[in-house]
């Protein structure tokens, strides 16, 4: 399971791109509109802006600016930013590789080949995906359930 640091993360960002990828957004509103504690979503800002995922703006209009393009910006790189590695265990990870400590042959272990198989899967999945995928797919289910009025695809070869 993914933090629940990581979650905000993601819901900072996909707010980010909705109000104007180059547009700056105050965390006040972020929070407010996300249902993220103030001070909890602020460390969150400054991990995705060493990651030069954002930048900030001083100022009357200041606030935080997303830097990365969410056409690019995978899923994989904002998890291993902000929970660290995506490995489930360390002897996978391809960023923080450790031996487990328990284990005393990784050719011969039967967790460690269950594991790589489906974190491939996973990771497969992870590093593919972007952020503007999940946002457009998120746009076609709320479009589905008709919460953007009936006609919002009249004419779209879908």
């Amino acid at each position: 399971m993914i933090t629940q640091r990581c979650r905000y993360a993601l819901k900072a960002l996909v707010r980010m791109v909705r109000s104007g990828a180059k547009e700056s957004i105050r965390t006040r509103d972020i929070a407010e509109a996300e249902g993220i504690p103030q001070p909890f979503l602020e460390q969150i800002m400054l991990d995705l802006k060493r990651a030069r995922f954002v930048t900030s703006k001083r100022g009357r209009d200041g606030g935080y600016v997303l830097m990365a393009d969410p056409s690019t910006l995978t899923l994989a790189a904002i998890l291993r930013q902000i929970d660290g590695p995506v490995a489930p265990l360390p002897c996978l990870s391809k960023t923080a590789y450790q031996r487990c400590e328990d284990c005393s042959d990784e050719e011969t272990c039967a967790l460690r080949h269950i594991f790589a198989e489906t974190h491939a899967a996973t990771l497969a999945v992870l590093e593919k995906r972007t952020l503007a995928e999940v946002i457009a797919a998120a746009d076609m289910k709320a479009s589905e359930r008709g919460e953007y009025g009936a006609d919002v695809f009249s004419g779209a070869f879908i």
